[in-house]
């Protein structure tokens, strides 16, 4: 379908690519991957033809329809969101009104026996057929159907599209290239501002879709899950596996074992060479043979190994301070922006040491949640934090509180302390500011680099409660597993929003769902949720047929069976909160009585008040009553551990 030829492209004498070729055929799916800086964004442009190669070229048929969604984009202003997605079918009702004009000009001429005539007959026949194939019926239905898959309300509909943040925005543009049904969609990191279920809903779209798709992703679940052919870039070559991406990664270091062992050959033959060459340069008789050699050595192309890693770089985090066994505590909340209603009534409790997923579409309430908690926004009802609780927090916006006069390295080496000052460049390197990245001016970094150091900085700071807004966004796969390695092993209690389901997996144990203005807790990780969903969703679906009954009757034991372990699991959860809360309260009273004997013995270093009697047995009562609170809070403990253990 689409052919690339000897594709170069250069940057300032620097090849990019050298030379590459392949084939995309109708139906391929295929992920794009590579370092970043291999060149992924800009294959995608080249295909697309908002660039042109060095050299080489790239073959598409005539007819071909090419779909493209860039990272960042230009959006239009002065439309609604229903307005801007009825542009993908601009081309229909350009052919109708191309019918409409042929059809009124051929019933006011009366040449009917002319050659024009005729023409216009023909071109109007072939216009209506081809409006068939293209006009699937009802686009609106479409453009419905769409929209809401990807996240919109149907109240958003008629909203102005400047009233939408720039990840809705992309949206809208994914909805219009999604709905015109090119013949090749290319998408540059299409999940970046999607949820888990607009994830879902696309990954199905693509899965059934008759467009070929070359996309760059680094949201593993996703590319798996869609792809079943991955070309890897690597130093300006390219590798084609005919495979998903997972098992891609396991052919690729089959082929970097035997690079290392091609390279490792070739090396020990120019060292044989070399010394034969150097042993016999002034030998008369061995003059043929050493410029033979010589020779050899100038045409030999020489083999690279790809640059790779392999350091096995462990980073963790300081470790958290001690905190309340409760670290936040909700009841009752509730927030508003004016008349709308985001959180009704919501209550929730967070123990210490729990790490926890916030999900649920795009503006359910998840990052106001989150600001409740920073106490960025004012609220109504209770939220209290945890004795002791110390935030690390991570949004977007962090990275423009960077000081922008500082290097990379200066940014880091400020916060680091310890040990971990030694391994600063490691650090830097893991998170794609390897070599003279870490001397850049923050000022001249992109939004997406910013973002990347205040994550590093994050890192190293001394938290028991850290909440991550969307962490990975810019991430590519190998710093989402240094930083979810970083999480897992953390000591505190973490808080994530956010709709990449690998690094979910096996990192959170408690998933808190936002939706229709609530939160709902749900036991285990982001799979057990998800498959619970699933399950609820098939429960919803009327069934007619006797057949469709039966099947229905055994989901529903199914699910009942699946709903008795849920409510089993709720209510020990429930036993546990009321145990933590009443362990907390202990350790908060016990904090205060051991506050206030501490000023009191600062008052006793004072004569005056260490001869007056009454304040003496005040302070010996005080005294007593912490040592009946500590006997208590052990008791509650034990009590606490029981319950967990059996």
């Amino acid at each position: 379908m689409i052919s690339i030829e000897q594709l170069r492209v250069e940057f300032g004498g620097t090849p990019l690519f050298d030379d590459i070729g392949f084939l995309i055929n109708p139906k391929d799916r295929i992920a794009l991957v590579g370092k970043n800086g291999a060149g992924k964004t800009t294959l995608l442009k080249l295909i697309s033809g908002k660039m042109s190669p060095t050299k080489g070229r790239i073959v598409l048929p005539k007819d071909l329809t090419v779909g493209y969604l860039p990272q960042h984009m230009i959006h239009n202003e002065g439309t609604t969101v229903v307005q801007e997605t009825e542009k993908a079918f601009e081309h229909i009702k350009e052919l109708k009104q191309d019918i409409d004009r042929m059809g009124t000009e051929l019933a006011t001429r009366t040449d009917y026996d002319s050659e024009d005539y005729h023409r216009i007959i023909e071109k109007l026949s072939h216009t209506q057929e081809y409006l068939q194939i293209v006009d699937g019926g009802n686009y609106q239905a479409e453009i419905e159907k769409t929209l809401v898959g990807l996240g919109f309300d149907r109240t958003d509909f008629n909203r102005q599209c400047a009233e939408f943040s720039g990840g809705w925005r992309m949206r809208i543009e994914l909805a219009k290239i999604i709905l015109q049904r090119p013949d090749l969609l290319l998408l540059d990191e299409p999940t970046n501002h999607l949820d888990i279920e607009s994830i879902q809903w696309l990954e199905g779209f693509l899965v059934g879709s008759g467009s070929a798709v070359v996309l760059v992703s680094h949201d593993r679940a996703f590319i798996d899950a869609v792809t079943t052919r991955t070309i890897e870039i690597s130093l300006g070559k390219i590798y084609d596996y005919q495979v998903n991406y997972s098992k891609y990664l396991e052919l690729r270091k089959e082929r970097h074992e035997q690079q290392v062992r091609a390279y490792e050959n070739q090396q020990k033959m120019i060292r044989d060479t070399e010394e034969f060459i150097e042993r016999f340069r002034y030998k008369a008789s061995k003059s043929v043979q050493v410029q033979s050699r010589v020779k050899q050595l100038e045409k030999l192309e020489r083999l690279e190994v790809d640059q790779e890693d392999n350091s096995r770089l462990s980073l963790k985090f300081p470790p958290a301070p001690h905190s309340g066994i409760i670290p936040v505590e909700i009841e009752h909340l509730s927030k508003a922006y004016g008349d709308h209603l985001v959180l009704d009534n919501i209550g929730l409790i967070i123990n210490r040491g729990e790490k926890v997923a916030f999900v649920g579409k795009n503006g359910e309430g998840k990052s106001t949640l989150v600001k409740c908690i920073m106490d960025e926004i004012s609220f109504s009802g209770k939220l209290k934090l945890g004795h002791q609780v110390k935030i690390g927090y991570f949004a977007q916006n962090q990275a423009s509180l960077l000081d922008e006069n500082l290097t990379v390295f200066q940014t880091i080496d400020n916060v680091a302390v310890g040990d971990i000052r030694t391994k600063i460049r490691d650090i830097l390197g893991a998170f794609m500011f390897g070599g003279e990245a870490s001397d850049k001016k923050v000022k001249v970094l992109s939004g997406g680099e910013r973002s990347r150091l205040a994550m590093i900085r994050l890192l190293l700071e001394p938290v028991n409660l850290l909440i991550l807004d969307e962490p990975t966004n810019h991430l590519d796969m190998r710093s989402k597993d240094v930083l979810k390695e970083a999480i897992k092993a953390f000591n505190g209690t973490a808080i994530v929003v956010s709709h990449d389901r690998e690094f979910l997996d096996g990192l959170v144990t408690k998933v808190y769902e936002f939706g229709n203005k609530k939160v709902r807790e749900h036991l285990g990780g982001i799979y057990d949720f998800l498959q619970y969903k699933k399950m609820q969703n098939l429960q919803e679906l009327e069934v007619n047929t006797l057949q469709q009954k039966k099947d229905s009757a055994q989901e529903e034991k199914t699910s009942s069976e699946n709903k008795l372990n849920y409510e089993a699991r709720k209510e020990l959860s429930r036993k546990i909160r009321k145990a933590e809360k009443e362990v907390a309260d202990a350790e908060m009273q016990i904090a205060a009585l051991e506050t206030e004997i501490k000023q009191m013995e600062s008052q006793l270093q004072q004569p005056e008040k260490a001869s007056d009697g009454e304040f003496v047995m005040l302070f010996q009562k005080k005294q007593r009553e912490l040592e009946q609170k500590l006997y208590e809070w052990e008791i509650l403990s034990e009590a606490l551990e029981e319950i967990k253990n059996n």
